[in-house]
């Protein structure tokens, strides 16, 4: 039996350790709640002024992959050769953010093309054959594997003295609160290091990695952007926004993208710009004789603007909720997944709009299988509720991805497009990923407008050479597993994802 003085020692410490543990479960939600919400950083959520430009200013490429009657594989590029022309007509700067840019292979065994050395050749040809050519490359910390991998590619631009911005990702709001706060208060003050790894390498079968290479990749968070802007002797400003990475083994993935020269790739050079800022560049991109004259009418000309994370979903939303009776909506992507774009499509539905969903069956990734996750549950919750306006067609795979980032809005007599790196995914559209797209606007008579459509429709109805199959119908990859449905809810709604 205790004493009175035993009694209150015991006493005392079980209420230190409820104070302790209430202190932290405290600073966990607190830190969670803050991260998950703070102030967004200079450059993002941003949609820029609309710029009219001819519609021979825009151009609309993809990169497309296929199997033609005897499975035998089909190529179709453009992304990446007018990357490389922009790169070689560049006089006084080129800025480039590109997410992935590595040779890591995964499990894959096998590449198309080796995109991340040829851009880096490029490039670092273009800096010799100009010295004063100011080159800017941003890319996401996951091409270092978070500090535990050092990259050859990196360090050869560097040497060439082209400045790498390894971006700042503690700056973003974390999509993944449940862990990132841990990860905050615990790990991310430890930092990294590309010896002694121990892990296995995700991204490379022949490599190891550290545990804090592990845990910072568990915050499923990045730089998602995917372009590349820089001048001309024409004084004027040529860019390119896409889906597609400069990466090995996403070389054989279909893409899409839009290149265009004015005034709009101004608002992508000051948003970049800041990006460095916040990850530690002190640097400056000198603009001069800037191309801003506006030469083209509203209803003849091209209407663009610059949309970044949250901005681009809500562009599509608000381009959605006004559909009528008459008008399509036709959406081509890798992921479908963001609750409130779902029900956006249902309303839209419900007004007799034509939907077509051209979805990756989420079956394939760098060599591994996949279950599906997140597009066939979604896929038949929308075919389920929506009687016959939507009409979903999976994107015929052959160990690549269907990695389009496409929305297309018919009306009258105008097209509305969005194209760029945005998955339609809680993470891509809630300002968690830093993402980059550009918003357009055409007559449907207009070129720009017929090469969007001529190509979704090609993919639609399987318009090729005999026995050439894109896409197959919903039932080749009808899904009506409940428990993958709500699985597929639960990491949505909790950011537990990678999607």
């Amino acid at each position: 039996m205790l004493s009175y003085l035993e009694e209150q020692s015991l006493r005392r410490r079980r209420l230190r350790k409820r104070w302790i543990w209430s202190a932290l479960l405290a600073w966990w939600l607190g830190t969670a709640a803050w991260q998950t919400h703070k102030p967004m950083p200079p450059g993002t959520d941003i949609q820029s002024p609309s710029t009219q430009l001819p519609a021979e200013r825009v151009r609309f490429l993809y990169d497309l992959t296929y199997a033609d009657s005897f499975g035998q594989p089909l190529y179709e590029q453009r992304i990446f050769d007018e990357v490389f022309r922009i790169i070689d007509e560049a006089e006084t700067f080129v800025v480039a953010d590109f997410f992935l840019v590595n040779d890591l292979m995964g499990a894959e065994n096998e590449i198309h093309r080796p995109l991340s050395r040829q851009i880096v050749d490029r490039l670092i040809a273009r800096k010799e054959q100009k010295p004063g050519l100011s080159v800017l490359f941003i890319t996401d910390p996951i091409n270092e594997v978070y500090g535990g991998v050092s990259s050859p590619l990196i360090e050869a631009m560097r040497a060439a003295g082209i400045e790498v911005i390894i971006t700042d990702l503690e700056a973003l709001r974390d999509s993944n609160p449940l862990y990132s706060a841990f990860w905050r208060t615990f790990v991310q003050w430890s930092g990294n290091s590309t010896t002694g790894g121990w892990m296995p390498n995700p991204f490379a079968q022949d490599s190891q990695i550290t545990l804090r290479s592990w845990l910072a990749l568990l915050n499923f968070k990045a730089n998602h952007r995917k372009l590349i802007v820089a001048d001309r002797s024409d004084d004027t400003l040529a860019a390119l926004v896409t889906s597609a990475n400069p990466h090995d083994a996403s070389s054989a993935h279909s893409n899409v993208a839009l290149a265009f020269s004015g005034p709009i790739a101004q608002d992508i050079l000051s948003s970049e710009m800041a990006i460095a800022r916040f990850s530690g560049w002190r640097g400056h991109i000198y603009v001069e004789n800037l191309d801003i004259e506006q030469d083209a009418t509203a209803d003849s000309g091209v209407q663009m603007s610059f949309l970044t994370e949250e901005a681009i979903r809500d562009h599509l939303l608000g381009e959605i909720n006004v559909t009528r009776n008459g008008d399509d909506i036709s959406i081509a992507t890798f992921y479908l997944s963001d609750r409130s774009v779902i029900d956006a499509l249902l309303r839209a539905a419900t007004r007799n709009v034509r939907i077509r969903l051209i979805l990756d069956p989420n079956r394939d990734a760098f060599g591994r299988q996949k279950d599906g996750v997140p597009n066939r549950p979604v896929a038949n919750e929308l075919m389920t509720q929506a009687d016959e306006n939507i009409e979903v067609r999976w994107y015929r795979t052959h160990g690549e991805q269907f990695h389009t980032k496409l929305a297309l809005i018919t009306r009258a007599e105008r097209i509305v497009a969005s194209i760029g790196s945005a998955n339609l995914t809680r993470r891509n559209l809630g300002n968690y990923n830093l993402e980059a797209n550009v918003a357009l606007s055409a007559p449907l008579s207009s070129d720009i407008a017929k090469q969007m459509q001529t190509y979704f429709d090609r993919l639609w109805n399987n318009e090729g050479p005999t026995g050439t199959q894109y896409t197959a119908p919903f039932g080749a990859f009808e899904d009506q597993d409940r428990t993958r449905y709500w699985r597929y809810r639960l990491m949505e709604a909790t950011g537990l994802s990678t999607f």
